[in-house]
């Protein structure tokens, strides 16, 4: 159904969504972690996953952008310039960046189905770094998607042009991968002109839909819209889909394929996100336009 001009169509509740990681559990079967998000670290959780499970990935891994610890500061007017520059952005070198970035990519392939596809996001800092990775561990890449922000952060200091994008890149698991999944008729209306071209038109995440920490700023500085993610589940996965996303943040992933009719499992370490995930979906619940479907 439509509402607002966007699709709202909600599946069932995933009972007790959070499923907290424990280092003497060996394994977990797609059952296990269907429609959860399983706090811990990524790297042990992922191992225990069944290979070619899932359907899609997607990844937002840290941006590195080496920014210092101080605070940045506007010239002139001496107010604080919001930027990204929590623990989890800081590595000590691009070596070890790229070897956890490499470490993700890797155990995210492992669980792709033959005809899976992985979407990886990223600024310029990085995301070149990232899709020299992917092909040097044999993803094939099927496009680079540009997300064009019409509300960028502005840059302040006046020495280079505004970043107002982001590049997604989508890849098969490799390059002889068959019967990936493509909306092509969703892709047209998403993209420029006709042809459903390579660029989408997307205000960064504001208002009611950035989540909150409890004195009133953003809980995670990178938040991803969910208009984002509802292009990319639609456009490459089918309903019944089971959706990845092993770095998950607030949970936009999971959120937007429970939207969806897709089933999701998502991994976060930091239990912080993890309780603004349940709250989000405690909100979707109350806000389900009639009563609760099951996911098909």
């Amino acid at each position: 159904m439509k509402k607002g001009g966007r699709q709202s169509l909600l599946c069932g509740d995933p009972p007790g969504i959070v499923l907290r990681d424990s280092a003497d559990r060996p394994s977990y079967s797609v059952d296990d972690v269907r429609d959860r998000v399983v706090l811990g670290d990524t790297f042990e959780v992922l191992r225990k996953l069944p290979p070619e499970s899932v359907d899609l990935v997607f990844i937002d891994p840290p941006y590195f952008l080496q920014l210092p610890k101080k605070r940045l500061l506007r010239w002139k007017v001496r107010t604080a310039v919001e930027a990204v520059s929590d623990e989890w952005d800081r590595f000590p070198s691009f070596e070890e960046y790229d070897a956890f970035c490499g470490r993700l990519l890797s155990e995210a392939r492992r669980l792709m189905k033959p005809a899976a596809t992985i979407w990886v996001i990223a600024t310029y800092h990085s995301i070149f770094r990232l899709g020299k990775i992917m092909q040097d561990q044999g993803f094939w890449i099927l496009n680079d998607v540009i997300w064009v922000k019409n509300n960028p952060m502005p840059n302040w200091l006046g020495v280079r042009f505004t970043n107002a994008t982001e590049t997604l890149i989508w890849a098969s698991r490799d390059k002889d991968a068959k019967r990936h999944t493509f909306d092509k008729r969703l892709a047209k209306q998403f993209g420029v002109g006709k042809v459903g071209a390579n660029v989408w038109n997307i205000p960064i995440c504001t208002g009611e839909e950035r989540l909150k920490r409890a004195g009133g700023g953003k809980l995670h500085s990178t938040q991803k819209p969910e208009e984002l993610l509802r292009r990319v589940i639609l456009t490459t996965t089918r309903e019944g889909d089971l959706v990845l996303d092993p770095v998950a943040g607030t949970g936009t992933t999971g959120y937007v394929a429970w939207s969806l009719r897709r089933h999701f499992v998502m991994v976060e370490i930091n239990p912080k996100y993890v309780a603004g995930i349940e709250e989000r979906f405690a909100r979707g619940r109350q806000a389900r336009p009639g009563p609760a479907s099951p996911i098909a």
